[in-house]
């Protein structure tokens, strides 16, 4: 292994990833709302409060269970059409119903051999994706 920009041991030494804390994905301003409606009603995440200092920043921190899902608002927002997290779920197909039964359009995909998946997109276009385990 080389050294890295200006040199030093520090960059030579192994650092061992763990796993992801969190994933981000924005939101427009004002959002909360929807978010709480979507993520929180119909997914059925539970709400944690933000630091004070990161609260005034507008915003949503929602958990179930390891995942951590953070929104955060951003005043020129465009939704992540491409780019999006893959959530393992232990229900698929009950998932699919509650997100129809919501109002939601379910994308089924079997572009990848033996993984059962869809696609969707929460109230402000970005693309979750949920995997059966």
């Amino acid at each position: 292994m080389t050294a890295g920009p200006g040199g030093g041991e520090w960059y030579n030494r192994r650092v061992k990833l763990l796993r992801i804390d969190h994933v981000q994905l924005a939101m427009p301003v004002g959002g909360e709302g929807a978010a709480r409606a979507w993520y929180g009603e119909l997914l059925g995440m539970r709400e944690e409060p933000k630091p004070a200092a990161l609260a005034a920043r507008g915003g949503c921190w929602f958990r179930a269970g390891d995942l951590a899902l953070h929104l955060g608002a951003e005043a020129d927002f465009r939704p992540a059409r491409k780019a999006h997290p893959g959530v393992l779920v232990d229900d698929l197909d009950a998932l699919a119903r509650r997100l129809q039964e919501g109002g939601c359009e379910v994308r089924w995909s079997d572009e990848v051999p033996g993984v059962r998946r869809f696609h969707t997109d929460d109230p402000f276009g970005n693309r979750l994706e949920f995997i059966a385990l």
